[in-house]
């Protein structure tokens, strides 16, 4: 199911700048989107991680959550405004949980934008679908089933099928609720992509091409023409 080296059918659009990909566990986005910056010869943004802002070369990335992500979630940062909430002296009050979510999402925006500045690229993740909106590049979301969900993650990251199980609970849980809490809408709702792919149930590499051909389809059409 992995994406293996194959001949590109699709030649590179040097018109496609700007591609943001959001997968769930398992789906197969840690290969997607770095393949499909190398295709383009464009940057690689990968999920939030603890380089935040340094634009990251093609190459492997995980399915599994990153060391920002862990800290991201709702049970991380309660437990952390508990430890900031303990008495420390008569002038300090913890942060409040709408100061958090503010800087948060500050710190995951901040990366996208200066990605933007540069010229643009491949996303992975960091709810970039929401952030750019519709008018602002080509937004793909790649899932399927949790039990092919399961067997894929696993097969990507070499692990067995019971581990990818724990680690598809854990990333979807956290993913849904970052984007939930921090923007009030689901990871999942399709309305917020160019394009929905169930990368389970076809190969890795034929997903690639799918995606290209949409992005550059897109890219060619006329600024305000609509769907027929």
């Amino acid at each position: 199911m992995t994406a293996e080296p194959v001949p590109a059918s699709v030649p590179a659009d040097p018109g496609v700048r700007l591609i943001t990909v959001s997968a769930s566990y398992g789906a197969g986005g840690s290969v997607v989107a770095p393949a499909l910056a190398e295709r383009l010869g464009l940057p690689f943004l990968q999920r939030v991680t603890t380089s935040e802002g340094h634009v990251a070369e093609p190459g492997p990335c995980d399915e599994q959550l990153t060391e920002e992500e862990v800290k991201a979630t709702p049970v991380h940062r309660l437990l952390a405004h508990f430890t900031q909430a303990m008495p420390a002296g008569p002038t300090q009050s913890p942060p409040s949980t709408h100061h958090q979510d503010q800087h948060l999402r500050g710190y995951g925006e901040a990366g996208i934008h200066r990605f933007l500045a540069a010229g643009g690229g491949v996303i992975l993740g960091r709810a970039a679908a929401v952030v750019l909106g519709k008018d602002r590049g080509y937004h793909v979301r790649l899932d399927g089933p949790s039990e092919r969900r399961v067997v894929q993650g696993a097969e990507v990251e070499g692990i067995g099928e019971e581990e990818a199980r724990q680690r598809l609970r854990a990333a979807d849980k956290a993913r849904t609720a970052y984007v939930r809490r921090l923007y009030r809408c689901d990871p999942a709702d399709a309305s917020l992509y160019h394009l929905v792919i169930d990368s389970t149930a076809i190969p890795l590499d034929t997903v690639i091409e799918l995606i290209l051909v949409g992005a550059q389809a897109h890219t060619a059409r006329p600024e305000g023409a609509t769907a027929r």
